[in-house]
């Protein structure tokens, strides 16, 4: 294991964080503003939307070292489709689906709605999957 790797794992399960741009990303900014704390192991990648986000970014984060992907979806308040939610549920189903051809448990990625204002809830939600990616282990490929 090199030195970074080793680091990296001190601080708890990597995971990377979809959000966006106008609904969640304000509410994880909020998070931080507050000094509320959650793992130094979570890394966030803005996009426009949650149902733009493509089941191959989810197995490529897995393949480069993450332990698992939180999907912060824009739930109904979604500015640009009305049917967003229920699109980027089928998206982490797919990629669920597609995590198992890969090797990997489908439990490395979750989905929940995230308002501007949840910092609370965002860092609850990081502690919680942090735990339940603990249990799970180091990301591997697993038989399939």
């Amino acid at each position: 294991m090199s030195g970074s790797t080793s680091i990296s794992r001190s601080l708890g399960p990597r995971i990377l964080v979809f959000s966006t741009n106008n609904i969640s990303d304000p509410g994880i900014d909020l998070a931080g503003s507050r000094h509320l704390h959650y793992s130094a192991g979570v890394s966030t990648i803005t996009v426009p939307c949650s149902s733009g986000i493509k089941p191959a970014w989810i197995i490529r984060a897995l393949q480069h070292g993450f332990d698992g992907v939180f999907i912060a979806a824009d739930g109904d308040e979604c500015a640009y489709l009305t049917d967003c939610s229920a699109r980027t549920s089928r998206i982490a189903a797919a990629a669920q689906e597609q995590m198992k051809v890969e090797g990997f448990e489908p439990q490395r990625v979750i989905m929940a709605a995230l308002c501007s204002v949840c910092a609370e809830p965002f860092v609850k939600y990081m502690r919680e999957f942090s735990e339940k990616l603990a249990l799970l282990g180091p990301v591997r490929v697993v038989a399939a």
